[in-house]
C-alpha cells in the first residue's frame, strides 16, 4: 500500500512535468526537464545499492521523452509505452493500457493555455533567472552611474570638507604654498626648531576671504584645494628618500588668478567701507581681485576665533562679495533695460517727460534728490538713472517679462562659482501690485543680489553676451615648480545675445560719458558703467543708502571688469565710483 501510494505521487509529478514542458513549448519558451525522484531511488541511493531493485525503480521513474517537434497523436506513436488516462487522471503504466478513456489531455487543451497557463501549472526556474539577472543588471548601471559622476565631479569628492581623507595626508605631506598669478607667496608653511607647522600668510588681511584659512575649519583657496595642496607630486625618489627618513614631503603649489598688486588697490581703495570689491577678466574668467570688509587676519584666526564668532555686529567671516546680499538699486536698470530690448526689440522711439515723482495708487516713486529730468529717451532715463522712467518701463513690460528675463540672468539659480555663495533673489508674482512691478523695475523691492553676481552679468556684457567659468586658481605645480594640472578658461555659456550685450555697452558708455558715473570719462583709457544706490531700513529704523558701481575698462576689447558695493555708502557716484577708479588706475599704471 505505501510503495503503490509512493509510486502514485510520483507518477503525478511526472505528469505534471510534462504538463508544464508542453505549455512552455507552446508558449515558445525553453525549460530544463526537471527530474522527480521516486521515493524507492531515494531510498536505494541511502543505502548505496545499485541493483535491481534500484534499477527497476529507476525504469519505472525515468524522464519522459519529448521529442520538441512531436506533439499529440504523433508522440503516442512516438513512444506508444506512454500512454495517459483521461485529464487529470493517474499515469496508465508502462504497457500502454489506460483505465479511462485513453485520450491524451494535451489534444484537448484550451487555446488560452497558449498565452496564460492553468491554475496550478507555475514557470518557476526562468522567473528566478530573471529576478537575479534584473539584480546584476541594476548593480551593473548603478557602478557606472557611480564612474561617471565622480570622474565629472572628482575635484568636489576631493576637495568636500566632509572627506575625511584629506587631512589624513597632512601625516605624510607639508601643506604647500599658495601664490597669485605673479608667484607672489599668499600662504606658505613653515617649520619652527620643534617642527611644529605655522602656516604664515604675508598679507594678512588683505587675502582673507579669497585664500581663507586652514585651522577651525577650511575656507577660501585653501578648502577648495585643500586636497591638492596635501598632495605631493615631488621627485619621485626623493620622496621614497623622505618616507625613509621620517621627513615630511612637501605638498604642490597652488597657483591662483589672483593679482596683488590689484587685490591691495582694491583693499587700500574700499578703505574703512565695508562692503566688497571684484575684478574678473571677462573673457578668460580669471578672478584678479577679491576684497570682502570687515576681515580678520588668518595669522591668528585660531586665537581670535572665540572673539571672532562671539561678536554680535562682526560677520567677519562672511565673504560679501559671493554671500552678501543686497538690494541692488539702480545697477538692477541693466536687468530691465535688456528686458525692455527682449520685449520690443529697440529702444528707438522710447520718450518720458520725468517731473521728479511718479504717483503709483498710494505709492510715490521719487528720483534722486527729487530731481525732474524732464523729457527723456532710453539713452538719457538710463544715464540719469531716473527713477520714474523705469517705474514706468516696468509697469509696461508686466511681471512675466521681468521674470523671464532676470531668470536667464541667472536670478534664483545656480551660480558657476567655486567658493560658497548665496542665490541672488528675485520675488516678483502674477500677484505682485502696481507698485511692488515699479519698485522692482529700478531695483528696490524684494530683490537682492550679490556683488559676485553683478560681476557675471557685466562681464558677459563686456565678452559680447557670453559668459566665462570663473575661476580662482590658474594652475597646480609641485614644490620644485613642475606642472601638474593646467586650469584652462572654459564658457559658461550666452546668457543674451550679442547684439543686447553691445545695446547695453552703449548704453553704459552713456552713463559715463553724460551720465552719473562722469569722474570715468576722460581717461588714458574708457569705461563703460552703471552706478546704483540701493535703499535699505537699518537695523535703527533709519533709511540707509548701499553705493554701487558695475563697470568694465577699455570698451572696444575690455581688459577688467570692476563691481563695487559700499555699504551705507550713499549715492553710487559718490562712493562706488572714486573706489573702481582707483583700481583702473592701478591696473593701467602697474
Amino acid at each position: 500500500m505505501r510503495e503503490s501510494e509512493a509510486l502514485r505521487r510520483s507518477r503525478e509529478d511526472d505528469l505534471y512535468d510534462d504538463e508544464s514542458e508542453l505549455y512552455n513549448k507552446r508558449a515558445g519558451r525553453a525549460m530544463s526537464r526537471r527530474t522527480v525522484s521516486d521515493p524507492e531511488i531515494r531510498e536505494a541511493r541511502r543505502r548505496g545499492d545499485s541493483g535491481a531493485e534500484y534499477r527497476e525503480a529507476l525504469g519505472r521513474n525515468r524522464p519522459r521523452r519529448m521529442d520538441p517537434d512531436v506533439q499529440g497523436p504523433e508522440y503516442r506513436e512516438a513512444y506508444p509505452e506512454d500512454g495517459y488516462a483521461a485529464a487529470g487522471g493517474p499515469y496508465a503504466g508502462r504497457d500502454g493500457s489506460s483505465p479511462g478513456s485513453g485520450r491524451n489531455p494535451y489534444e484537448e487543451a484550451p487555446e488560452e493555455w497558449q498565452s496564460e497557463p492553468p491554475s496550478g501549472i507555475h514557470i518557476r526556474k526562468g522567473a528566478a533567472y530573471t529576478f537575479v539577472s534584473y539584480v546584476f543588471i541594476l548593480m551593473f548601471v548603478t557602478l557606472i552611474g557611480y564612474l561617471v559622476y565622480f570622474n565629472f565631479h572628482s575635484d568636489k569628492v576631493q576637495n568636500s570638507p566632509y572627506n575625511r581623507r584629506q587631512d589624513s595626508q597632512s601625516t605624510y605631506v607639508r601643506r604647500g604654498d599658495i601664490l597669485d598669478s605673479k608667484n607672489n607667496v599668499i600662504a606658505t608653511t613653515q617649520v619652527d626648531e620643534n617642527g611644529n607647522e605655522i602656516r604664515v600668510y604675508p598679507y594678512s588681511n588683505m587675502f582673507a576671504h579669497a585664500i581663507g584659512y586652514s585651522t577651525n575649519g577650511k575656507s577660501g583657496v585653501e578648502s577648495i584645494m585643500n586636497y591638492d595642496l596635501l598632495t605631493s607630486h615631488d621627485n619621485f625618489l626623493d620622496r621614497i628618500v623622505n618616507e625613509f627618513r621620517g621627513v615630511k614631503n612637501k605638498g604642490d603649489t597652488v597657483v591662483t588668478t589672483l593679482d596683488a598688486d590689484l587685490q591691495q588697490a582694491a583693499y587700500n581703495a574700499l578703505g574703512d567701507h565695508q562692503g566688497a570689491v571684484i575684478v574678473l577678466d571677462p573673457q578668460l574668467g580669471s578672478v584678479l581681485a577679491m576684497v570682502s570688509k570687515p576681515d580678520f587676519d588668518p595669522n591668528t584666526i585660531a586665537a581670535d576665533w572665540e572673539a571672532i564668532i562671539s561678536d554680535p555686529a562682526g560677520s567677519q567671516l562672511v565673504n560679501r562679495a559671493t554671500q552678501g546680499l543686497y538690494p541692488p538699486g539702480s545697477i538692477y536698470k541693466i536687468v530691465t533695460a535688456l528686458s525692455y530690448m527682449q520685449r520690443y526689440g529697440t529702444t528707438d522711439g522710447f520718450s518720458y517727460n520725468c517731473g521728479g515723482e511718479l504717483v503709483i495708487d498710494d505709492y510715490v516713486v521719487h528720483c534722486y534728490d527729487g530731481t525732474a529730468h524732464g523729457e527723456e529717451n532710453f539713452g538719457n532715463a538710463f544715464a540719469n538713472s531716473c527713477n520714474c522712467a523705469f517705474a514706468a518701463i516696468g509697469l509696461g513690460l508686466g511681471p512675466a517679462q521681468l521674470t523671464k528675463t532676470s531668470e536667464e540672468l541667472l536670478f534664483g539659480k545656480e551660480l558657476p562659482c567655486e567658493l560658497h555663495y548665496n542665490k541672488s533673489r528675485f520675488n516678483l508674482t502674477a500677484e505682485s501690485d502696481q507698485a511692488t512691478i515699479a519698485q522692482t523695475a529700478f531695483g528696490q523691492a524684494g530683490t537682492l543680489v550679490t556683488p559676485y553676481h553683478m560681476a557675471l552679468i557685466t562681464s558677459a556684457i563686456a565678452n559680447r553676451g557670453m559668459l566665462m567659468q570663473p575661476q580662482l586658481v590658474g594652475r597646480v605645480t609641485s614644490s620644485d615648480g613642475t606642472y601638474v594640472e593646467n586650469r584652462n578658461s572654459k564658457e559658461f555659456g550666452a546668457i543674451m545675445t550679442e547684439a543686447e550685450a553691445e545695446a547695453l555697452k552703449a548704453l553704459m558708455c552713456q552713463v559715463v560719458n553724460e551720465g552719473t558715473a562722469g569722474e570715468l570719462s576722460g581717461l588714458p583709457y574708457s569705461v563703460a558703467g552703471k552706478t546704483g544706490s540701493a535703499e535699505y531700513t537699518m537695523s535703527d529704523g533709519q533709511i540707509g543708502t548701499h553705493s554701487w558701481f558695475a563697470g568694465f575698462s577699455n570698451v572696444e576689447d575690455p581688459d577688467i571688469v570692476v563691481v563695487v558695493l559700499a555699504e551705507n555708502g550713499g549715492p553710487g557716484s559718490q562712493t562706488a565710483v572714486p573706489v573702481a577708479h582707483a583700481v583702473f588706475d592701478a591696473y593701467y599704471n602697474k
